[in-house]
């Protein structure tokens, strides 16, 4: 008994007199290489995105947005002016398949397509823009006027959500070769029946565009770390 006495008696003083640490977390800036190996490849031509589905438009106004339109806006906009290649617009293509899977495969399409831009790189890919009625009761706290007490309600809350799924495909433009396919999903909820799609569209795209953006070039990105400090 004097023994485990005398071990544990031990041990306490064995922790008293370590050292205090504290744990301090601090944000830092990273750097993140492009995903595609742009050594020798200078141009891309960005074909147009086949839209897979556009569902919900067609329940609040701007119904008639053309999804296809202005993602391409969109896209020719932010890699001008985020990256080092030249960008080209090939026009109104006639693909031969509207099939991602099939189309990805069609090399001797790609190639003789970047034989015609002069493009090392063309950039093409599918799209999935859903607008969803996400409108539902929720449950709040409200204090009474008569009582002073609280009580729980149901409130009905109106919102509109926005999701956005990009198939975003990378062909070599003088092999035909698919190089690099990723996707990016993003979803945005806005309170009220009658969201403009068009700024439901273009939050997913930022809340996208630095994932979209790091494929061709090197990004900085925010990172969390725990430091202990005595």
């Amino acid at each position: 008994m004097n023994r485990n006495r005398t071990l544990v008696l031990a041990t306490l003083l064995t922790c008293a007199s370590l050292p205090a640490f504290a744990a301090v977390e601090v944000k830092l800036t990273l750097p993140q290489r492009a995903k595609l190996d742009l050594q020798g490849r200078k141009s891309v031509a960005v074909a147009p995105f086949l839209v897979v589905s556009q569902e919900g438009a067609e329940k609040i106004k701007g119904r008639d947005i053309d999804v296809q339109k202005e993602f391409n806006r969109y896209l020719l906009k932010v890699l001008r002016r985020e990256t080092e290649l030249k960008v080209i617009e090939p026009g109104p293509i006639d693909y031969p398949t509207y099939d991602l899977d099939q189309l990805s495969k069609q090399t001797d399409f790609w190639r003789a397509l970047g034989e015609r831009t002069q493009t090392d790189l063309i950039l093409t890919g599918g799209l999935d823009f859903d607008i969803q009625d996400r409108t539902g009761y929720r449950t709040e706290e409200y204090v009474s006027p008569y009582n002073g007490r609280t009580y729980l309600r149901q409130v009905l809350v109106e919102q509109t959500g926005f999701q956005y799924d990009i198939l975003m495909q990378v062909h070599d433009g003088k092999t035909g070769d698919l190089l690099y396919q990723d996707n990016f999903k993003d979803f945005q909820s806005f309170e009220g029946e009658n969201t403009d799609p068009l700024a439901g569209m273009f939050e997913n795209l930022l809340s996208l565009e630095d994932r979209i953006v790091n494929v061709f070039t090197q990004k900085e990105v925010e990172a969390s770390r725990i430091l202990f400090t005595q």
